[in-house]
């Protein structure tokens, strides 16, 4: 396999100079996630500058620089790093002969490219290319694309915002094949103002769809035939997903017999039965997302139904741990990356279906960017608490306060001031045979909830 980057293709495409013949094999602009043969960006922060760990990036086996200030070790000098990673990342693009599958959405969209992931590296290995973690922003996106390998097939990469026109932005660096949106939730209508702003938002993606293009729509959302106007400026194929007239829709969905779901969906050109690991009902959703648009680039089916069923559980969505207690065990489940109202509700909705336990304590933390909505939106999760069943409900934050009062005296509620706090709760109600859920907003730090349960994993 060739090298990802030379130090002349880094300098012609940025504009820059460099100082030595190098090639990379990756790209980071992470100082702690260097390894050998990478390119360090130096990004400027507003906190850290990355040329502050330049000798730290080249002692880990960096092989290269990207850099906008002279330094002795092997470099790209250019005049700004930020619009050079940019640069990058569109020369990325316009070397590839992958073809491209952008994801956006207000819940599941990085579950979805995952799964997604999973389905085409099944049928081929090797070949697709992904943006990782959540780098799906005016930065992570350029990067992402920077990590494109030459000879890729296939890229899935997630786009992600918090206002309107940074979808248009960041969909013109990808320009996709085939634009997936997953749902339209209010999450970050604290700057959108609507969900109908929030759709507009989100249906930017298709702005950047290459000629011939494909649009992936959810058939289901409210929002559904604002999202194909939308698409139809530049679509060549609109494609749904769902129920009822969806395109792609599921003839019937039950759950298996280990958890997860048994689905028999009826595709564009065939039927097909299969399994997902997954639980809860937002699941068999984003299956039906993955599976249409497999079938919308030719891939094969059957290998994307057996990497459905394959899929474990993901960090911070959805990852569940088997913890040992005396007497017996313990069940965590891991939502501690992201919450808005639908995902809490699908969340609490699959908590409550949850089999083989004695008592269920949810430790629930605030949903961010909410604006003048979050005190009723947060006291509208009331419903989903109380018909998950939820005997213990541990509460993080003053934010929570108006769930706790739409509950009245209808469930114990144990109030934390933070994620230690709502550790210290749970570690003194648990017991063998409970079920864990922890779930909120990122920026709350509730994975510290799961790691400290975690710590003695069976």
């Amino acid at each position: 396999m060739s090298a990802l980057w030379t130090s002349a293709e880094i300098a012609a495409a940025t504009g820059g100079t460099a100082s030595a013949d190098f090639d990379v094999s990756g790209v980071t602009f992470d100082s702690r996630e260097v390894g050998g043969g990478d390119l360090f960006v130096a990004m400027p922060g507003t906190v850290h500058d990355g040329h502050d760990f330049l000798d730290q990036a080249i002692a880990s086996g960096a092989a290269g620089l990207l850099v906008s200030k002279p330094c002795d070790h092997p470099h790209v000098l250019v005049d700004d790093v930020a619009r050079a990673l940019e640069a990058l990342g569109k020369a990325a693009r316009a070397r590839s002969g992958a073809t491209i599958i952008g994801v956006t959405g207000s819940v599941g969209k990085t579950s979805t490219k995952e799964a997604l992931y999973a389905a085409l590296d099944r049928w081929q290995p090797g070949a697709v290319h992904r943006s990782v973690k959540s780098y799906n922003n005016h930065t992570g996106v350029p990067l992402s694309l920077a990590r494109l390998p030459r000879e890729a097939k296939f890229a899935v990469l997630e786009m992600g915002m918090n206002n309107k026109g940074e979808i248009a932005t960041l969909t013109r660096f990808v320009r996709p094949h085939v634009a997936l949106i997953t749902t339209i939730a209010p999450a970050h209508i604290e700057n959108l103002g609507s969900e109908e702003a929030i759709a507009d938002a989100k249906a930017e993606i298709f702005e950047g769809l290459e000629p011939e293009g494909i649009a992936v729509i959810p058939n289901d959302s409210p929002h559904r035939d604002r999202l194909v106007r939308a698409a139809r400026r530049h679509a060549e194929r609109i494609v749904t997903f769902g129920t009822g007239d969806a395109d792609v829709h599921a003839l019937h969905a039950v759950r298996a017999e280990r958890g997860g779901s048994l689905i028999t969906a009826a595709l564009l050109d065939s039927d097909i039965t299969f399994t997902i690991s997954q639980r809860g009902e937002h699941w068999v959703w984003n299956a039906l997302a993955v599976l249409t648009a497999v079938e919308a680039v030719g891939g094969d089916l059957a290998l994307a139904g057996l990497a459905l069923a394959d899929l474990g559980g993901l960090k911070g969505r959805g990852e569940r741990h088997r913890i040992l207690l005396d007497g017996g065990e313990a069940l965590v489940i891991d939502e501690s990356y992201n919450a808005n109202p639908a995902s809490m509700a699908a969340t609490l909705k699959s908590f409550g279906a949850e089999g083989g336990i004695d008592r269920r304590i949810a430790v629930l933390g605030p949903m961010r960017e909410l604006g003048d909505h979050a005190r009723q939106l947060h006291a509208d999760l009331a419903p989903a608490v109380l018909d998950a069943r939820v005997e213990e409900l541990v509460l993080v934050g003053d934010d929570m306060r108006p769930l706790e009062d739409a509950l009245g005296d209808s469930i114990h509620v144990t109030r934390a001031s933070d994620a230690d706090a709502a550790a210290d709760a749970v570690e003194r109600l648990l017991r063998p045979g409970d079920a864990v859920l922890v779930k909120a907003s990122n920026s709350i730090g509730l994975a510290q909830v799961v790691e400290r349960l975690t710590r003695e994993d069976a």
